[in-house]
């Protein structure tokens, strides 16, 4: 029995000893201080360029036709040629037109004929003033339906007005056209600063350009080039189809030549400077969209702050709102922060 007692007098200081040791062994309460690096908030002037996309057309489009109808003869050109001003493109069959022709010749010698005669007779006394004028009546209707046939004729073939190129064919040889009906569809290219790009603007971006703007532009045709762009024509009515507003670019293509509908971005260049709130891209620990989160310095603390993004520059971000100029925003050892988080800033 007293052998009992003298054991457990022996354990019971070994157990509150080795607890003792047990305790001075454990991590202490309190969290651990995470180090990190922070960034100024910085106040920039950006310039509020416009970005816009659209479509390569040219300056100057139209629709050859014939003035007159009648059989295609020939078309000496193909989609996707290029032509030259004064080149013949097309032709009806001449053979209904020189007839017309010959015809109003015919009755002009006829009318000639008929008042030469009527003169005499009038010296004679056998015609009256008034047969022989309305004789020379006559002969001046015929003159004058002989220029109409050949001016008809002139225009039953097409020549080029202008250099260009061909971007449709609609009539082909051997059909029947009408007066006026569209044969060709043509793109004038005079210089190659014919080129245009047409982008769409939405209602504030198409108050805040004016016509020689400069911009530059970049082609899906031509990915390693950029082109030099001023704008050209701003639409006065908004595209029904689109609903924005069209505004056309005039290219300069160098020694370029861009096919029609090619596919281009334009970055418009404006007068006007706006301030916005810059921030490292690596500060950002959260982003969707034009949302996103950081972690602003407070009192050896983080807080969690909302900021809406405007714009993405290189290595910069461009904030709307949800920050001030003297914030000060983590930008290294986010992943390991929380607001309880105790921070300890390095350089």
């Amino acid at each position: 029995m007293n052998k009992s007692i003298i054991i457990s007098l022996f354990v019971l200081p070994l157990f509150f000893a080795c607890k003792e040791e047990k305790k001075e062994n454990n991590p202490f309460e309190s969290t651990d201080i995470i180090s990190v690096k922070t960034a100024t908030v910085e106040s920039l002037a950006f310039a509020n360029n416009i970005s816009a996309s659209g479509l390569v057309t040219t300056e100057n489009q139209a629709n050859y036709g014939f003035k007159i109808g009648g059989v295609v003869s020939r078309i000496y050109v193909e989609e996707g040629q290029f032509f030259k001003k004064g080149q013949l493109l097309a032709s009806l069959n001449n053979t209904e037109i020189s007839a017309g022709l010959n015809q109003a010749d015919l009755n002009v010698k006829k009318y000639e004929r008929d008042y030469t005669r009527a003169v005499n007779l009038y010296k004679d006394s056998v015609y009256t003033l008034e047969q022989l004028q309305n004789t020379k009546t006559g002969l001046d209707i015929a003159k004058k339906q002989k220029e109409a046939v050949a001016f008809n004729s002139r225009y039953s073939k097409i020549y080029a007005t202008t250099d260009g190129f061909v971007a449709h064919k609609i009539a082909n040889e051997g059909e029947v056209v009408g007066p006026g009906s569209p044969i060709l569809a043509i793109n004038e290219t005079k210089q190659n600063n014919n080129y245009l790009l047409k982008v769409g603007l939405t209602d504030k971006e198409w108050a805040s350009v004016k016509i020689g703007q400069k911009a530059k532009v970049t082609l899906d045709g031509f990915p390693d080039e950029e082109f030099e762009a001023s704008i050209f024509r701003k639409s006065q009515a908004a595209d029904a189809a689109l609903g924005s507003f069209q505004v056309e670019l005039k290219l300069n293509m160098k020694n370029r030549k861009p096919a029609v509908g090619m596919f281009g971005k334009a970055e418009i260049q404006t007068d006007k400077a706006d301030d916005f709130m810059a921030i490292p891209y690596n500060s950002l620990i959260e982003a969707d969209g034009n949302k996103a989160f950081v972690f602003v310095v407070e009192n050896n603390k983080v807080k969690r702050q909302p900021i809406t993004i405007f714009k993405f520059d290189n290595n910069q971000v461009f904030i709307k709102d949800g920050l001030q100029k003297t914030d000060q925003v983590v930008i290294s050892n986010s992943a390991y922060l929380n607001e309880q988080s105790t921070i300890k800033i390095i350089k």
